[in-house]
């Protein structure tokens, strides 16, 4: 382990992190990849020439150099290499296609993208839609006409680029967000920001001298870097990464690489605890686990049965990064809560009137960064997005927070999602989950229709997808959030559809659904009769 020190915080910089770990940290195995080892001192090298290699391209301080690749050595290669330029990267999620695809590479405005072979087709679906960017692929490249091989970037022997110009408030990435409630941002990210992020986490986890970092997240996801890839480059220690998640091999995994933490997110954990159980369940060498979010009933049992420490919950987002944390010193924390802030921001939640919410009510996350470059750099070419994302130096998260007499915080719902109707806010979130908890429902979506007796409330609408072959009235579903829970969650309008407008991410956009509003085929709770009993 080789916990790395900068004279100033200034010199925070990805491009100077590698470079200092070869020098400190040479022969320390740095990636993993299956049988692929690759020390910081033979990562840097190969790095290095590969910067050259992209000078030699045209790329340069301030230029954008997309990817559209799965998980694998050559991605590290690459973005530290941009950085070493004084460019930027920008990730391109995978699971985008067509008009996703076209118009987030289009946006990004790049002067190189590079793919491998086994996303080639997708971009080469697009025809003239990619206009005159120079294509670099990683593999075969007998699909991309007129592209450039990735291996024949590198230049043997090349030096290390001078990076004395370069500060931490450069932007080093630019990371698309999922576009949910609305049109997809172009997050400007700062070196700083990764750094603080990362040696958070490191402090949070206790990383320590035999730690291996195990990554199964996609790269175009920040999670990747902040919990993995740059947390394993500034801590020192050994970083052991795959492709994708599997779960009928991920323990096997784990016991090849020696790996000690790993971050899951989303329904991964939930997925290893719904596997059968078998004897060896915890004969490995995990011994921490971050699952995020991790209900509270399975943490213990989950904990029991693995044989691992689940590290604290914490909220982020790709503007903020970690804003709020549990930290280890502090268990057990209450359930459903986030944690507390960090020091790197102060916090307030504001209520729709301006006035800070009391303890208990629900606010607007509002963060305010204690340091320079502790938040993102703005939306790229969408200045008047960054405006309306401040007041002052406050950025509204867009997430609605509610916080006790301790000052730990818990998620209420995303902004656009929380419906306030008869002064109560409602949340989304927690009326979806009530819907989904009948064994009919398959996915569901809650959101706002403007009332008609008051133009700043909103009544609950709900769209439902049943699994096949199931049947559910109106009636019956509303009935049955009425009998599970608090009898305002009960939408006054429920329309089953075949299905929800999602992002690549699959994650529904909300927006849509409010554009569409109500149909013929909306059932009114008001007109049907139906009353909700308290």
């Amino acid at each position: 382990m080789n916990k790395l020190r900068f004279s100033s915080v200034s010199q925070r910089h990805l491009g100077r992190a590698i470079q200092m770990q070869a020098e400190q940290n040479g022969d320390t195995p740095f990636i993993m990849f299956d049988q692929l080892r690759f020390t910081y001192r033979e990562t840097n090298d190969r790095v290095n020439e590969l910067a050259a290699g992209l000078a030699r391209e045209g790329v340069g301080r301030g230029d954008r150099v997309a990817f559209f690749m799965d998980a694998c050595p050559e991605v590290i290669f690459l973005v530290l290499a941009v950085n070493k330029l004084g460019a930027v990267w920008v990730p391109i999620n995978t699971d985008y296609k067509g008009f996703w695809l076209a118009d987030t590479i289009q946006r990004s405005r790049p002067g190189l993208l590079v793919i491998d072979e086994n996303h080639a087709p997708k971009v080469m679906a697009l025809g003239d839609e990619l206009g005159d960017i120079e294509l670099v692929v990683l593999g075969s490249d007998e699909l991309v006409p007129e592209s450039t091989a990735f291996d024949s970037l590198y230049i043997t022997g090349a030096p290390e680029p001078d990076l004395s110009d370069f500060d931490y408030g450069d932007t080093c990435a630019i990371l698309w967000t999922s576009g949910t409630t609305g049109k997809s941002k172009g997050v400007m990210q700062s070196h700083n920001v990764w750094f603080n992020a990362c040696e958070d986490t490191n402090e949070r986890n206790g990383t320590s001298a035999g730690d291996v970092i195990y990554n199964v997240l996609p790269t175009y996801n920040s999670a990747a870097w902040v919990t993995g890839i740059f947390r394993a480059l500034i801590a020192g220690v050994p970083l052991a990464m795959d492709p994708h998640f599997s779960v009928s091999h991920f323990w096997e995994r784990v016991r090849f690489y020696r790996a000690t933490e790993v971050f899951t997110l989303g329904s991964m954990h939930i997925l290893l605890w719904n596997a059968p159980e078998r004897p060896d369940d915890a004969d490995h060498t995990l011994t921490k686990i971050t699952p995020v979010p991790m209900p509270a009933e399975i943490a213990e049992p989950f904990e029991e049965r693995f044989g691992v420490k689940i590290m604290g919950q914490g909220m982020a987002q790709s503007e903020a990064m970690r804003v709020i944390s549990q930290y280890n010193d502090r268990k057990p924390w209450p359930p459903g809560s986030c944690g507390t802030a960090t020091r790197f921001v102060d916090i307030r939640l504001v209520k729709d009137n301006g006035e800070d919410a009391a303890v208990g009510e629900h606010g607007e996350c509002w963060v305010k960064p204690r340091y320079p470059f502790v938040l993102f750099n703005g939306y790229f070419d969408d200045p008047e997005a960054t405006r309306n994302a401040f007041e002052g130096e406050w950025y509204k998260t867009g997430d609605v927070l509610r916080k006790d007499a301790e000052d730990n915080y818990y998620f209420v719902d995303r902004k656009k999602d929380s419906v306030r109707y008869k002064g109560r806010n409602i949340s989304t979130f927690e009326v979806e989950l009530a819907a989904r908890k009948h064994p009919a429902v398959a996915d569901c979506a809650a959101f706002g229709i403007p009332s008609e007796e008051l133009d700043s409330e909103h009544e609950l609408k709900l769209n439902c997808v049943l699994h096949p072959g199931q049947t559910l009235s109106e009636e019956e579903l509303a009935s049955y959030i009425n009998d599970t829970a608090p009898y305002f969650f009960v939408p006054r309008y429920i329309e089953f559809v075949d299905s929800l407008p999602y992002t690549p991410t699959n994650k529904v956009q909300k927006y849509k659904l409010r554009e569409i509003g109500l149909t013929p085929e909306t059932w009114d709770a008001r007109r049907a009769g139906f009353r909700a009993a308290r």
